[in-house]
């Protein structure tokens, strides 16, 4: 019977050690988790911060796209009062010319 407790005592050092070791192991996989959660946490930070920004400026874009819509409707309205004034003043323009002519 004296083996079985020698082989114990022989291997007591070994399970301290493997136990020593399975709990620096914990230790280093809960501080790596947390380090993980952190940079995670700083991701979608970062990514919430960008897709505000996104919506910010996709706002901005149809900000802009109504006003160059207005602006194009005004320059249309422009453009055709230029042209029926030019209409008219070519027709007096040659009524002038005939009249003058005759």
């Amino acid at each position: 019977m004296a083996a079985p407790n020698d082989l114990q005592q022989v291997l007591k050092p070994f399970y301290q050690r493997a136990s020593e070791a399975e709990d620096r192991l914990a230790r280093l996989e809960a501080a790596l988790a947390s380090k993980q959660d952190a940079g995670n946490e700083e991701l979608l930070k970062m990514v919430s911060e960008l897709q505000s920004k996104l919506e910010a400026v996709k706002a901005e874009h149809v900000s802009e796209k109504q006003k160059a819509s207005e602006e194009v409707k005004k320059l249309r309205v422009e453009n055709e009062k230029l042209q029926y004034r030019i209409t008219h003043l070519v027709r007096a323009l040659k009524e002038a010319d005939s009249k003058s002519a005759s």
